[in-house]
């Protein structure tokens, strides 16, 4: 990029100022009569700019591409929006297109502009090892620059809509990859910053490029069964009006109508008929103030029957993008039912456009509206975020969980209420009240009933989490989770939580390897093992013992190594040292580094013995496992290891179980185990014939002892003519 070039005089190559503005331009500026003329003067100054960097260069279509960047600007002009975000508009190509630096655009219209333009600006010009990893990589950029300036995103969206409504000149693969994007990533954006109005077009546009003979289907249908209902539309919208006038109530009644989309998407994921859809009437009704939103609700109630649990008050609770309005379901006067939406201007305009709703953007006070507030919360949860996740692909995978449609409304027990995903569990609650209540957690209250951290959580419930300060996150959890910002937490402690053990663990190899040198760790001196660790290119010892522990360095040939830099000659070679007869103790808590192989599944109580395999640490086997004679042909990879006296943790075993073929056999064996205190994680039931069967049960158990406990209670069972562990 041209960055680091010294500023050039911009207007020394401009056409000049006195040139005729094309038609388009006039009609920006006709557009932005909310901004003081100087302001004005400003955004036609970055058209000459714009156009200049542009120049020779053209659209798929054949127009001129400043004409792009200009329609992007009326897009915001329309909202309303300050000069900056316009000029910024005009321009937001420049960098990633043409030859104009940043140190340019910042001299002539300064650092915001700069910044936001940056902000904008796709990574496309850097090196990356795939174009996912690319698109990855520039998104997360975006939505970091989204989080320093909101308005960053407007820019965004307002590019990505015009684009959009321009989709016709692109070739089918680029329509069907740009509208896929628009419908998975830009569409739900819009409607997490409560910009409805973006959403529903860039849905329905995104919809038409993705799906054009299904769009063209459902479009000509709605049209149809349109004209078939006006009459009846209008004679609800009358009687509506004429309620809310006998009540006193000023108020504004629009017929709604469901887009392509939303029929779309609901017949797939309802699985109704078009027609199903079709019969519900919908309509809005704008009053006010608050107050006579809720006079209006009682007043349609009188005209026509509420349907039963059919009514949300999301002004009490506002939805998490800050949108607010009364919905209720009413038993029309032709049979079907009528969809009513109430709200107050100022909701309205929230409703449709959001965070650019009355925009007054000051950083430094605070937001001009309720969507801004809380747009504002997720995108310092993002930051957060980000900055403990190292992939640029986990992080969009984060951010693409956080931008569900539909939120659950959740109470603490002093009365706060937190909005989560669709399907979010107690666990996601944990980490949304604190991260470290989150790792702490071991139990939910939910209305006053104690339920495991799993359960799935549903709206206007209370939930209190109940925590332990011994309890710590364990990997099972990443299953129960749909919110980034669990997801990031609990794998940021796991991998804290490895690192530690893999740097005891690869302590204690270590150790013992240099034990049967005859010497210790404590006995190199610390100028030989900073110059061992600067040859292996690791900046620290626990890099080295972590490294061990993994699997990735043998532990015998390290301290052979280590032993032969202090200039001391090993006593033996490493191919005839003979290992230390001291076994390394194993509690089962070192999940990070250790592994338990699904061949034998080794349980506590029986010999073991363990192989390094390179990044996944040290698999454990029983010392039978028919697999221990081929792994001995390896003996550097082999740990003399031991189950220490605590053991900890639930362990796999399978079981078969040969059974008399009746029915009722299966619940039997199954309460059988389940009264010995063991967790059934998969059945196999393999008839044999029409007197027996074999069954192979897949369980988690504490010991070798345990085990023996539920092969007796199944055996008592009176069903059972064999059992016995698997494999033998």
């Amino acid at each position: 990029m041209s960055g680091q070039r010294i500023p050039a005089p911009v207007a020394a190559t401009d056409p000049s100022q006195d040139a005729a503005l094309p038609d388009y331009v006039l009609a920006l500026k006709d557009r932005l009569a909310y901004l003081p003329e100087d302001q004005t003067e400003r955004v036609v100054r970055a058209f000459r700019v714009g156009a200049h960097a542009h120049a020779g260069q053209a659209r798929k279509s054949g127009e001129p591409y400043i004409t792009h960047p200009v329609a992007v600007a009326g897009i915001l002009a329309e909202l309303g929006l300050d000069a900056e975000t316009i000029i910024a508009a005009i321009l937001h190509d420049t960098l990633e297109d043409t030859q104009l630096s940043r140190i340019e655009l910042a001299a002539e219209f300064g650092e915001t502009v700069a910044e936001l333009v940056d902000g904008v600006t796709k990574l496309d010009k850097m090196k990356f090892g795939s174009r996912q990893e690319a698109d990855a990589e520039s998104f997360r950029k975006m939505l970091l620059a989204m989080a320093r300036d909101i308005r960053v995103i407007l820019i965004k969206l307002a590019d990505r809509l015009h684009n959009m409504r321009t989709l016709g000149a692109k070739d089918t693969s680029s329509r069907r990859r740009i509208s896929r994007e628009t419908l998975e990533i830009y569409a739900p954006i819009a409607q997490r910053l409560g910009m409805n109005k973006f959403k529903a077009e860039l849905q329905d546009l995104g919809f038409r490029g993705l799906h054009p003979d299904r769009y063209r289907v459902i479009s000509e249908r709605i049209r149809a069964a349109l004209g078939n209902r006006r009459e009846a539309m209008g004679k609800i919208e009358a009687a509506l009006t004429q309620r809310l006038a006998s009540e006193h109530i000023e108020a504004r009644v629009v017929g709604r109508i469901k887009s392509p989309w939303s029929i779309y998407s609901k017949m797939r994921s309802e699985h109704k008929t078009f027609a199903q859809l079709m019969d519900v009437y919908g309509f809005r009704v704008v009053v006010d103030t608050a107050m006579r939103c809720y006079m209006a609700l009682g007043a349609v109630h009188t005209l026509y029957k509420p349907v039963d649990r059919r009514f949300k008050d999301f002004i009490a609770i506002p939805k998490a993008n800050g949108y607010q309005s009364l919905h209720t379901v009413l038993l029309g006067p032709f049979g079907a039912p009528i969809e009513v939406q109430i709200r107050t201007a100022e909701m309205d305009s929230v409703a449709e456009r959001g965070v650019a709703a009355h925009w007054a953007y000051k950083t430094d006070s605070g937001p001009a509206n309720s969507a801004q507030a809380r747009a504002r919360e997720w995108l310092s949860a993002l930051a957060d975020s980000q900055a403990n996740t190292a992939s640029s692909s986990e992080f969009i995978e984060n951010v693409k969980i956080d931008l569900f449609p539909d939120e659950v409304y959740l109470f603490t027990p002093r009365g706060d209420i937190l909005s989560l995903p669709r399907n979010a569990t107690a666990l996601d609650f944990a980490y949304a009240v604190h991260t470290d209540v989150g790792h702490h957690a071991v139990a939910a209250r939910v209305d006053k009933k104690l339920v495991p951290l799993r359960t799935r959580l549903e709206s206007g419930q209370l939930v209190e989490i109940i925590t332990a300060p011994s309890a710590v996150p364990n990997p099972a959890w990443l299953e129960s989770v749909v919110t980034g910002k669990a997801r990031t937490a609990i794998r940021q402690f796991l991998k804290h939580l490895q690192h530690e053990d893999a740097v005891d663990f690869g302590h204690r190899m270590l150790d013992r390897a240099l034990d049967a040198l005859g010497s210790s760790l404590d006995g190199i001196a610390p100028a030989v093992l900073d110059r061992f660790l600067a040859e292996a290119k690791l900046h620290r010892l626990e890099e080295l013992l972590a490294d061990i522990a993994l699997g990735n360095r043998m532990p015998d040939v390290v301290a052979a190594q280590l032993v032969a830099a202090r200039g001391k000659k090993a006593a033996r070679t490493v191919a005839t040292t003979a290992p230390s007869s001291e076994k390394i103790r194993i509690t089962g808590a070192e999940r990070g580094v250790l592994s338990f192989a699904n061949c034998c599944h080794p349980l506590p109580g029986d010999e073991i013995v363990g192989y390094l395999s390179a990044g996944k640490g040290i698999v454990v086997h029983r010392e039978e496992c028919p697999n221990v004679a081929e792994l001995r042909k390896q003996p550097e990879r082999r740990v003399s290891i031991e189950w220490d006296r605590d053991v900890q943790g639930d362990y796999r075993a399978e079981l078969r179980i040969e059974v008399i073929n009746r029915p009722g056999v299966l619940a039997t064996v199954a309460s059988a185990i389940a009264d010995a205190d063991s967790n059934i994680e998969n059945v196999e039931y393999v008839e044999r014939d029409a007197a027996a069967a074999t069954l192979l049960f897949t369980m988690e158990v504490k010991s070798r002892r345990h085990l023996a406990e539920v092969i007796r209670r199944v055996r008592r069972t009176g069903v059972v003519s064999a059992a016995h562990r698997y494999p033998l």
